[in-house]
């Protein structure tokens, strides 16, 4: 069967039934490739080199996806000028080439483009809900000048700054969803994921789940309970997932930035192929239809998550062409040991060695138990000096 075709809004395709395939996550995998400064993580690239941008938009594309997201993850201004990040590009010059680029690719496939707000370092610091809202008008405006398909109000540790997004992002007369970054656990002050989902969907969001901080295992989990939540309180909402492509079974409540391995050291927790399309098929029967990826997320991840989902969707991507479902291209092979590889049972059963003789299977998390308010988050423009690293140097070698 041909892929479909046509411009069918999200709403439309998710009220139809049909399976809706994310991406991935940009910010790590330009990290990667050296287009994105860790620590920071902001996307000047859209702009800086938006060749390095436009090709991963095609390959995610190439792979499945059903939607470019901009890539403006962190594209406030107060983010982008926070503890002394050289600011060469304002917001909405990031944001102005992050929609064009994305709608550049999608309008190569039958892909959506949404617009994409976070959390941001001024709720951090305890602004008014008039400063956050404030934030995200701006890059609203942008969104909308752009005319993005949907909006997302993505990576919101609380459930309050999430609200207020969503607030600002129906202000466009565009569908909302709206995505956390929390576990089983909730939001960190404690709101319950079913709680979370229900303020979320009285917010106005259409669409509700979760993405980054957690494994695929941990996300489904978590939208479970918010399914749970707003079907108790009598609300109707659509149901997404973006987790991480790592395990982290041993983390806590702040999620994979506790472990130790946070952010150069995660190689040895990325999940097989086989892995993700255990994912999508456990994010499938779990009711969501909006299933993609976030941060560890690579193309092979999401053409994994399409080819799972093929029997659903009635086709493959473009992708699978270079890719023999289950291992049967290794039928060509030289060598024999290997052919006797191309089978299914093979890699539904394998458990993958890390190579290190004396590798713990998980971390201790660190604790440090600070959240909104707290003076250790106070934000600043100034960049950290030496005097406040040694303060935390210190603290750090008092937690270990």
């Amino acid at each position: 069967m041909d892929p479909p075709t046509g411009p069918k809004g999200i709403l439309e395709r998710l009220d139809a039934g049909e399976v809706v395939i994310g991406d991935g996550g940009f910010v790590f995998a330009l990290e990667k490739r050296g287009y994105v400064k860790a620590g920071p993580w902001t996307p000047e690239a859209a702009a800086e080199y938006p060749e390095a941008v436009r090709q991963l938009h095609r390959e995610f594309l190439r792979a499945g996806s059903n939607v470019m997201q901009t890539f403006t993850f962190y594209a406030s201004d107060d983010k982008l000028e926070n503890r002394g990040n050289t600011q060469r590009f304002t917001g909405e010059q990031i944001n102005e080439a992050a929609c064009d680029l994305a709608r550049e690719v999608a309008d190569e496939g039958d892909a959506l483009v949404a617009g994409g707000v976070s959390q941001t370092p001024s709720y951090l610091s305890c602004k008014s809900e008039e400063d956050v809202k404030a934030i995200f008008k701006k890059q609203i405006d942008v969104f909308v000048k752009k005319n993005v398909d949907f909006l997302i109000a993505e990576y919101f540790e609380h459930v309050e700054e999430a609200e207020w997004a969503v607030q600002v992002l129906k202000t466009s007369g565009k569908p909302v969803a709206a995505t956390l970054c929390i576990g089983p656990e909730g939001d960190l002050n404690g709101v319950s994921p079913g709680e979370c989902a229900v303020k979320l969907v009285k917010a106005g969001a259409n669409i509700v789940g979760i993405n980054c901080h957690f494994d695929p295992e941990t996300c489904v989990k978590t939208v479970k309970l918010m399914k749970e939540g707003v079907e108790k309180a009598g609300l109707k909402a659509h149901y997404m997932t973006q987790p991480l492509g790592y395990h982290t079974p041993d983390c806590n409540r702040q999620g994979f930035i506790d472990l130790p391995e946070f952010p150069f050291a995660l190689e040895p927790r990325i999940l097989t192929r086989w892995e993700m399309q255990k994912y999508a098929r456990d994010a499938y029967n779990a009711g969501i239809r909006y299933i993609g990826g976030c941060c560890g997320f690579e193309p092979y991840h999401i053409r994994a998550v399409s080819e799972e989902l093929e029997p659903e969707r009635g086709f493959l991507p473009a992708g699978s062409e270079k890719h023999g479902k289950w291992g049967t291209g290794l039928e060509l092979h030289t060598k024999p040991w290997v052919r006797a590889r191309a089978r299914r049972e093979y890699w539904e059963k394998l458990q993958p060695a890390s190579g290190r003789p004396f590798c713990p299977s998980m971390s201790k998390p660190d604790c440090w138990g600070v959240t909104k308010g707290h003076a250790e988050l106070m934000q600043q423009k100034e960049a950290t000096s030496k005097e406040q690293l040694k303060v935390l140097f210190d603290k750090a070698t008092q937690n270990a």
